[in-house]
């Protein structure tokens, strides 16, 4: 079956049975290159479902770019608690003040230029100037890369294959709707050709795909698994008589950067006067597995003087990462 008549088909079945999701539109470019660029930066390494519940609150207190590039970076924080890897909100923090103060609030729509804004790699470009201009580019995520595997029946790793990936998938990509082809092909993995159990009955591309009726279709694609580091430390929840709870910002480089927390390190031996509550958090981080055993402290001294006590009720005023909200829900 050749190329066009299998992008055809694809198209065909968006039509009917892709999803309707607010950051993008059928037919075409979706009107607000803004909201586009919002839910790539949301949508990395974060599922639709979950974005789904975070991206219109953070569009209604962030309408426009000019909005988000005049806000604080705390004020976007506390937006994007709860989505995890705060990397992507400073990011997109950044992204939006370039736009404003060197495109002058313009978009810019050449992969060259959209290159250079914070945070955007190979597929975030591609993804939106198809979805946001509805330019002829090349949408390779995790879904397509199943899809195109198991189309052609590759068995190999796919790091060993990735040009011969991107090269297939260049090739089915309609060139005359490509942000609908984009986003067709994107359902396509989320929906119908899912890692475990895919729909194949459903798929306009079964009697196209070569791995269909393969024992080890659900081995397809091959990927080489890596074991993340496991690292223990102490988190300290520390009051003082007025019950009010020690917090610091964090000010070093790197994932949390800018939030706040409750006093942590990977040191194992536990603080002087430091109780030990037997219960743990445990969060999974791109590289490593944190396992956080919590501690209470009752002292008018806290062991640092980088931070300050604040009122149990205030908290929330604060923007706290995902993992440090684990320790307050496990704390009680």
């Amino acid at each position: 079956m050749s190329n066009l008549k299998l992008s055809a088909l694809l198209l065909n079945w968006y039509r009917d049975h892709g999803r309707d999701l607010p950051w993008r539109v059928k037919g075409g470019a979706h009107p607000d290159p803004y909201a586009v660029l919002v839910s790539e930066f949301m949508l990395q390494q974060t599922t639709v479902k979950t974005v789904l519940g975070y991206f219109e609150k953070f569009m209604r207190r962030f309408p426009t770019v000019e909005s988000l590039a005049a806000a604080s970076l705390e004020d976007v924080y506390l937006s994007w608690q709860g989505l995890g890897y705060y990397t992507r909100a400073r990011s997109l923090h950044e992204t939006a003040k370039i736009i404003v103060n060197e495109y002058d609030g313009v978009f810019p729509r050449t992969r060259e230029t959209v290159l250079k804004l914070k945070g955007i790699g190979s597929y975030t470009v591609s993804s939106f100037l198809a979805l946001a201009f509805n330019l002829p580019e090349t949408v390779i995520d995790g879904n397509v890369i199943r899809i195109i595997c198991r189309l052609y029946n590759l068995t190999a790793p796919t790091d060993e294959i990735m040009s011969l990936i991107r090269q297939k998938a260049e090739k089915l990509t309609d060139r005359r709707h490509p942000a609908d082809y984009a986003s067709a092909i994107m359902d396509l993995g989320a929906t119908v050709c899912t890692p475990k159990k895919p729909q194949c009955l459903l798929c306009p591309w079964q009697t196209a795909c070569r791995a269909k009726t393969s024992p080890l279709l659900e081995q397809i694609p091959s990927r080489r698994k890596t074991e993340k580091k496991e690292k223990p430390g102490n988190v300290y929840l520390i009051q003082n008589s007025k019950n009010e709870i020690f917090i610091r910002k964090r000010t070093e480089k790197g994932l949390l950067s800018g939030l706040y927390e409750f006093p942590w390190s990977e040191e194992t031996t536990p603080l002087p006067g430091a109780g030990d509550t037997g219960k743990t958090v445990t969060h999974v981080f791109t590289h490593f597995k944190l396992t956080l055993r919590i501690y209470k402290l009752q002292t008018e001294t806290p062991p640092t003087n980088d931070g300050f006590f604040a009122a149990p009720e205030a908290l929330k005023s604060y923007p706290f990462s995902t993992l440090m909200k684990k320790v307050q829900k496990a704390a009680g």
